[in-house]
């Protein structure tokens, strides 16, 4: 099983995207910890080298469900500002939400399609109402129909409806992919600063050994 999340650093300063870089490296040590599996999908870099703006990490695993939820939500990143050494400010928010999925896109089968003859009125004289060679065409699993009446040989209008019902079926596909672009994007707008589910702070830095007195370096 997998599960995606989005981290973003929203609008904030520079020091939100050196936080997110933070925020990733110490997800992913947890992640090994937990025996979860962490893929970058895609990322968008910060303007200072090592930082990110966002990251979009795929996460797979046994408990892959519970890891993910401990790391959704407000992220605090708790640190001074390595840009601006008189800012009071430690802590530094990035956001983490699993995005909207991308929906997987329509397969177009004439097996798919109901094609049946019919009469239009308008030009084209006697013929064509007498004839019935237009066409009604449905396509059963996204109920699109389409009529076509511009030849005069059916089989031509069939050709023409199957067409137009494929491209109708890729425009649809294109407008919810950009439906989910859109609301990926919402997230980066959405980052709330303050009350983090979680809050990260750096390494403490190892206390140095105190010699014992009267021993050189070397032990003598």
């Amino acid at each position: 099983m997998s599960v995606d999340l989005l981290l973003s650093a929203g609008r904030g300063p520079r020091e939100c995207a050196w936080a997110l870089a933070h925020l990733l490296r110490r997800l992913e040590h947890d992640a090994t910890r937990w025996g979860v599996a962490v893929r970058r999908v895609h990322a968008v870099s910060g303007d200072r080298p090592g930082t990110y703006r966002s990251a979009l990490i795929r996460l797979s695993g046994v408990d892959v469900e519970a890891f993910a939820a401990s790391w959704t939500g407000t992220l605090c990143w708790q640190a001074p500002s390595p840009y601006r050494a008189g800012t009071g400010r430690k802590n530094w928010y990035v956001t983490a939400r699993t995005p909207p999925g991308d929906a997987p896109p329509t397969t177009f089968a004439e097996a798919d399609v109901d094609v049946v003859a019919c009469r239009t009125g308008g030009p084209g004289g006697q013929h064509r109402n007498k004839a019935s060679t237009a066409v009604r065409a449905t396509h059963r699993p996204s109920g699109l129909v389409v009529v076509v009446d511009e030849e005069r040989q059916f089989s031509q209008n069939r050709r023409i409806a199957l067409e137009l019902l494929r491209r109708k079926l890729e425009r649809g596909d294109e407008a919810a992919h950009r439906a989910v672009t859109t609301a990926r994007w919402r997230i980066h707008d959405d980052l709330v600063r303050g009350d983090p589910t979680r809050v990260e702070r750096p390494e403490p830095a190892p206390t140095p050994r105190r010699q014992r007195p009267g021993r050189t370096a070397s032990g003598r």
